[in-house]
């Protein structure tokens, strides 16, 4: 397969767009510091997509450092001073170079955060790993909620490592290689991409739960070597 990445930026995730959308809103003091964000309905009627669809975004931008979200409360634009903003334009990985950069930076990352959440997980990491397989396996797994599934599990080893750090970078990146899920399913036959994603997922799943992190270091690495190789991309490991 190879992959022009011109379909990289017509098969952009919505929630990366949407997030891009109000980044601008807030980083051009449209949405003031310290303001409380619209309602998740609201936004979904706004933007014509589902409440899930709002809600990544608003992950994507909590993972910039650009919003924070209360409990019960809501999300608000963050106070200038409390910005430690990350931010890579949806722009920059539309060249191929920039997008096998980011392809090598979260390999050292994902891999090592998978040997850790071998170590540290707790068993409720597991149930929730289980309930992102059983959206990717379930009926929408063709639909965007499959890759919101797919995003969510890679946050979730990163946040059971017991790490803040893996959790703030590995969801950063993840929600960038959204871009690159799209693209794949663009490009390849949806049936035979879907489920061998799925069967490098539960792989990853099954060395983590038993907590052997050199095998959950391996069955990540194949993975992302897979996802690479699935967008024509050759990474040096």
């Amino acid at each position: 397969m190879s992959l022009d990445f011109g379909q990289i930026r017509r098969s952009e995730h919505l929630p990366a767009r949407i997030a891009a959308q109000m980044a601008r809103e807030i980083t051009d003091g449209h949405i003031l510091p310290g303001s409380k964000l619209p309602t998740e309905h609201f936004l979904a009627s706004s933007f014509g997509v589902s409440r899930s669809v709002v809600r990544e975004a608003i992950a994507q931008l909590r993972n910039e450092g650009l919003v924070e979200t209360r409990q019960g409360v809501g999300a608000f634009a963050t106070e200038m001073k409390a910005r430690q903003t990350i931010r890579i334009e949806q722009d920059d990985l539309h060249d191929r170079a920039s997008f096998r950069d980011l392809f090598h930076l979260r390999m050292p990352l994902e891999i090592e955060a998978a040997g850790l959440a071998a170590r540290h997980h707790a068993d409720s990491d597991l149930v929730k790993l289980d309930q992102c397989l059983a959206t990717m396996m379930g009926a929408e797994k063709w639909t965007d909620q499959g890759i919101v599934a797919d995003l969510l599990f890679h946050r979730i080893i990163a946040a059971a490592t017991g790490n803040e750090y893996f959790a703030l970078f590995v969801g950063f990146i993840a929600e960038r290689i959204s871009l690159a899920i799209n693209a794949a399913r663009a490009v390849a036959a949806l049936e035979e991409i879907v489920e061998v994603t799925i069967a490098e997922h539960v792989a990853i799943r099954d060395a983590i739960a038993s907590r052997d992190p050199q095998r959950a270091r391996e069955a990540m690495k194949k993975h992302l070597l897979g996802a690479a190789a699935r967008l024509d991309l050759v990474l040096e490991s």
